[in-house]
């Protein structure tokens, strides 16, 4: 399980964020999974695939470009975490704020049962 868990995760970050297939989100993202972190309030996060696909629709507005690369996975059982870099350039003002014209962020991510189940740590370096 742990090598299919680390593949959807790739195919995760390929098709979502590298190709901008909104479509393939319910395809990853589980009904009850919990996206931390991404919510104007820190105590409701994004919950299930129509919570995530208003962020990712902002998110992709405001980088055009986008590129993940996945730098490291370590998988044990259903559970895999992810670290991977996150390159393109801020030129939308779709997220509230100002395009910088430049952005790298760090992200990580976990998965259980074949789908997307959390997701915490969105860092600006």
């Amino acid at each position: 399980m742990s090598e299919e868990n680390k593949a959807l995760m790739r195919r995760w970050f390929e098709e979502v964020w590298n190709k901008g297939r909104a479509e393939a989100i319910p395809e990853m993202f589980a009904d009850e999974g919990i996206a931390h972190g991404l919510s104007d309030d820190p105590l409701k996060p994004l919950r299930g695939p129509a919570g995530f696909q208003p962020f990712h629709a902002q998110f992709r507005e405001a980088f055009p470009n986008i590129e993940v690369v996945v730098e490291d996975q370590l998988a044990e059982g259903d559970l895999v975490a992810t670290r991977c870099s996150v390159r393109g350039k801020h030129t939308g003002d779709s997220l509230g704020f100002a395009a910088t014209q430049s952005r790298r962020i760090h992200w990580h991510h976990d998965y259980a049962n074949e789908k997307r189940k959390d997701r915490r740590g969105l860092e600006q370096l």
